[in-house]
């Protein structure tokens, strides 16, 4: 089968191909990338104009069709250049996942502006931080960020506000001096000819460092459109991987039974009219690379529909699968576990799902079993990648992914990939070291951070901080992240590992794996664990069940069973930092 994936994967790569792979130079060092992927941005915007009446942007009872979605954007970055934004210059947005959210990114970029991604949960100095950092020109808020920033506008004078719903949600005008998004999208301008370079700056997302001040990614216009070529092209791959296998099997059968033969001659006829629109639910936040560049901006460039959520909830969301007819429900593990574990998943149609599954973390080897085999029809299927690649560096789906559960998939055309040891040498197969990665979605740089940029990248190849192995099939295995790992009286402790050992046990609905400090050993494994309800599974149960899966020194020495969920970060993952802080481990058992 992966011999199959192969073969596939190297007629669409090759020259004259759809997805043929050239080498350029950027910023001095040679690079794979897509030879066809648009230039920039703007481009994949104005391409799917194409799509017209279709649904483009869904939220609650209002919708956008694609055309009208782009006579919103060209007013919105016509009003833009009209009051003092150039290319190069950046808007920063700051709201929850509403569809402004993509107006305003479409109307920047479309122009040359660069958007700035303000982590929707930041409080109002940290708000500040990102301006005083950024120095975008303006920044679009919802009413929530509006009233934190107000506070601080005061020391970031040159940043006009833009507050979008406000009047809607406090039912009186913005305050004095800040610009109602109305008078944008009625402003009646026409989008402004722009020259973009593919290497200029699209987007600053600032990674979520847990000590510090958090860092300006910059995604490149070149970055972002190979990332969603990336996606298209590993969704084309295996699909027609797959055909290609099952039609091997098939001639198989033909030929091993003349009877068979000619029953399958007969074949049906095709299904008349269009495929059904893909449509995906935005379930993470947009100023990530998660939602945005491998959910938002790969559904536009297939023409598809973006259903927006105010916040995330399991049973909202498959009524919205039913009414929407999504395709796919993409987001970080936790949120696909309560989707198909929720109690009301038989309840509703779900036949239109085509994929479960996303990124932001490892989707552990039970969830996979469980998509396949719960998810009526869905396939599982999942991407790593990072904000400091625009996206994903691998993905892998249905039969691949189920065949090796615990991979990442691939990585995509457009990336070498290696793993090195402690002095930068490579490894060989199947030995771990750290992952690092060269490609044209690498990013430019750390804004004003020179120094970081330096340690990150060197001679191009991104250090990705993650503990990997690649196998003899291409397919990488993220063991976990390095400064993650507990390390034990010299023993390095995987926590992915121990996570998925006591995932695998049915009671166990949320699970997050930390060193815990200790004077012989250095560290200790502890887990927090949350259980199904009505559940009466022990610490010493759950022991139990990893010690035939683990080597005794990875099991938990503390484990703390809690009812409520677990704290996570905007992105949906877990804070291991703040359970550490605030767990004590003479409460655990």
């Amino acid at each position: 089968m992966y011999e199959i994936l192969r073969e596939v994967w190297n007629e669409l790569t090759a020259p004259g191909a759809p997805f043929e792979v050239s080498e350029i130079e950027v910023r001095g060092v040679p690079v794979k990338a897509y030879a066809r992927a648009p230039a920039t941005l703007r481009e994949l915007w104005l391409g799917s104009a194409l799509h017209g009446d279709k649904d483009y942007l869904v939220y609650e009872d209002e919708r956008w069709t694609y055309a009208q979605a782009h006579a919103e954007v060209a007013a919105v970055a016509g009003w833009l250049a009209a009051h003092g934004v150039e290319p190069g210059d950046r808007v920063a947005i700051a709201m929850r996942n509403y569809p402004e959210w993509m107006l305003s990114h479409w109307a920047s970029v479309s122009m040359g502006a660069t958007v700035v991604g303000m982590n929707a949960w930041w409080t109002g100095p940290e708000l500040l931080y990102g301006v005083r950092d950024a120095e975008p020109k303006v920044m679009i808020c919802d009413a929530e960020r509006l009233a934190r920033f107000l506070p601080h506008a005061a020391e970031a004078p040159r940043c006009t506000l833009v507050a979008v719903r406000v009047a809607a949600r406090a039912g009186a005008p913005p305050p004095e001096g800040v610009i109602d998004w109305s008078q944008l999208r009625l402003s009646g301008a026409s989008l402004p000819e722009a020259e973009i370079d593919p290497d200029d700056d699209a987007c600053i997302f600032y990674t979520s460092g847990t000590t510090g001040h958090p860092k300006g990614a910059q995604l490149t216009h070149r970055g972002c459109t190979n990332n969603v070529f990336s996606l298209a092209f590993v969704n084309l791959c295996q699909a027609a991987a797959l055909d290609r296998a099952a039609a091997l099997d098939r001639a198989a059968a033909l030929a091993r039974d003349a009877a068979l033969a000619r029953a399958g001659s007969e074949r049906p006829a095709a299904q008349s009219g269009p495929p059904p629109q893909a449509a995906a639910l935005i379930t993470t936040p947009l100023f990530h690379v998660t939602a945005n560049n491998c959910v938002a901006q790969s559904m536009t460039l297939a023409g598809g529909k973006l259903v927006h959520m105010y916040k995330w909830d399991a049973g909202e969301a498959l009524k919205l699968v039913e009414r929407e007819n999504l395709t796919m429900v993409s987001g970080v593990p936790t949120m696909v576990r309560e989707l198909i574990s929720h109690p009301d998943f038989p309840k509703y149609d779900t036949s239109s799902l085509k994929g479960l599954g996303g990124g932001g973390a490892q989707l552990q080897p039970d969830l996979v079993k469980k998509i396949a085999a719960q998810g009526g029809g869905a396939q599982p299927n999942t991407g790593y990648g990072m904000t400091e690649t625009c996206g994903i560096i691998t993905a892998v789906a249905s039969k691949f992914f189920v065949g090796k559960p615990a991979s990442a998939g691939p990585a995509m055309p457009v990336f070498e990939a290696r793993c090195v040891d402690a002095e930068g040498r490579e490894v060989g197969v199947n030995e771990i070291g750290e992952l690092w990665v060269r490609g044209a979605q690498v990013i430019r740089g750390y804004l004003n951070r020179p120094e970081a940029t330096a340690e990150t990248i060197t001679e191009g190849w991104l250090h990705t901080g993650d503990v990997a192995r690649i196998d003899e099939d291409g397919f990488i295995f993220i063991v976990d992240r390095m400064k993650d790992m507990v390390l034990r009286g010299g023993e390095n402790v995987y926590c992915a590992e121990v996570e998925a050992a006591i995932f695998d046990h049915e009671d166990v609905d949320e699970c997050a794996v930390f060193g815990v400090a200790d004077d012989r050993l250095g560290e200790e494994v502890g887990a927090a664990v949350v259980l199904r309800e009505r559940s009466a599974l022990s610490a010493e149960a759950i022991r139990e069940h990893c010690a035939p899966r683990l080597a005794r020194y990875k099991i938990p020495r503390y484990i703390w069973l809690l009812s409520d969920p677990l704290p996570r970060n905007a992105s949906g993952k877990f804070l291991k930092k703040q359970l550490r802080d605030e767990l004590d481990p003479s409460e655990a058992v």
